[in-house]
């Protein structure tokens, strides 16, 4: 009885459902960042109907989303409601998830809604949801490699499709990992370089305007290519993880905040210390500074300090956020040219937000230090900003 139902069913949707589905897509593919138009040709622009009506829950009971609620009266799978207009490829892309996991029907009701909201306040236009994919740091492109493209993409669906298959890859320079002030000099110069011409033309020409960018380097480097970028250009920053392993955000974690302590001394050689993901000692900069200096720290409470404690896309706002507000603290006491020395221990994704939030004509110029084990000290890797 059942296949006798359904095989009837598929030959009668009926004609004012597909009127219809029409009119709330808009003849519009409802894939959520297609938006193709579905009644001419693309290539030859010639008018031809090129749409599917897709099933959210599946017309076949065996089929990727089976028939959910529909079991008990799947005379009703034809409604207007369980279908979606949409181009022949989109159609194939949901519907080979045969385990209907990736793709499933609350995320199709979803879009289905979203996309059939925007038509009614007439917008018609679909948020652009493309994304230039930089991949950066040594040994990319290789499988022991911590960056995937398929990790990358996993990680930016369902808010951010990569604009291409192929990520853009700026490589690190130097094979060998001293980090002695050549190395610094070198990845610095050959950062800037690769920069210029993979990146600055795409911000320049491209009309995808966004950036997601995955990083696994040091962090001077990062804080550099943040700079580079600025904050105003769009790029969603992303954090590994190493539970649960991956690129995925997670839930905001409880009692999580940023502290600023101020110096006692503000007379001195202003210094920031980030402890995030470790204490850093203040007798370990006077080591290195002297004790002409007055140390700002950025850090977070104890229980939060560790390499895995950047699990929200929300703590990245809020890092650019007091980032900004520091600098303006510092520049008030400091002036403007006086140099900011800078002792960063802290996850990939902040050190990136770091550089994003510097302001290139309005802060200070930066020296970043880092650790160098072999010296058993810190030591100046690269600057940021010319005094003026």
């Amino acid at each position: 009885m059942g296949t006798e139902i359904i095989k009837e069913i598929k030959r009668n949707i009926k004609k004012e459902v597909e009127r219809e589905l029409w009119a709330r897509s808009a003849g519009r593919c409802q894939f959520n960042g297609c938006n193709r138009i579905l009644y001419k040709s693309p290539i030859t622009q010639e008018r031809v109907n090129i749409s599917e009506k897709a099933h959210i829950y599946s017309f076949s009971e065996n089929g990727p989303r089976g028939w959910g609620p529909f079991k008990t009266n799947p005379s009703e799978l034809n409604n207007v409601d369980n279908l979606m207009l949409m181009c022949h490829d989109c159609h194939k892309t949901i519907d080979q998830d045969k385990s209907g996991l990736k793709y499933s029907a609350s995320l199709l009701q979803g879009w289905k809604q979203e996309h059939e909201s925007r038509i009614v306040n007439v917008t018609g236009i679909v948020p652009n949801k493309k994304s230039h994919v930089v991949f950066y740091g040594g040994n990319i492109g290789k499988q022991k490699s911590p960056i995937q493209p398929e990790d990358a993409i996993f990680a930016m669906f369902p808010e951010r499709y990569p604009t291409s298959e192929t990520p853009l890859v700026l490589s690190m320079n130097c094979s060998h990992e001293d980090k002695s002030q050549s190395f610094w000099d070198t990845e610095s110069m050959h950062l800037n370089k690769i920069f210029n011409q993979q990146i600055l033309p795409l911000i320049e020409g491209s009309p995808v305007k966004h950036f997601s960018l995955f990083s696994f380097a040091d962090i001077p480097l990062l804080i550099q290519l943040g700079s580079l970028f600025t904050d105003k250009i769009s790029v969603d920053v992303y954090q590994p993880m190493r539970e649960p392993k991956g690129w995925n955000w997670q839930d905001f974690p409880d009692g999580f905040s940023f502290i600023v302590k101020e110096p006692e001394n503000d007379t001195g050689n202003p210094v920031l210390i980030i402890s995030l993901s470790d204490h850093i000692a203040y007798d370990r900069i006077r080591k290195v500074l002297g004790d002409d200096v007055s140390i700002w720290e950025l850090t977070v409470p104890d229980e939060h300090i560790g390499n895995d404690n950047i699990r929200s896309k929300a703590q990245l706002s809020m890092m650019r956020s007091i980032v900004r507000n520091l600098m303006v603290r510092i520049k008030k006491f400091h002036g403007i040219l006086a140099p900011l020395s800078i002792f960063p221990a802290m996850a990939i994704s902040c050190s990136v937000e770091m550089g994003l939030a510097r302001m290139p004509k309005a802060d200070m110029p930066w020296i970043i230090y880092d650790q160098n084990n072999s010296e058993g000290r810190f030591l100046k890797a690269l600057e940021i900003g010319e005094n003026k």
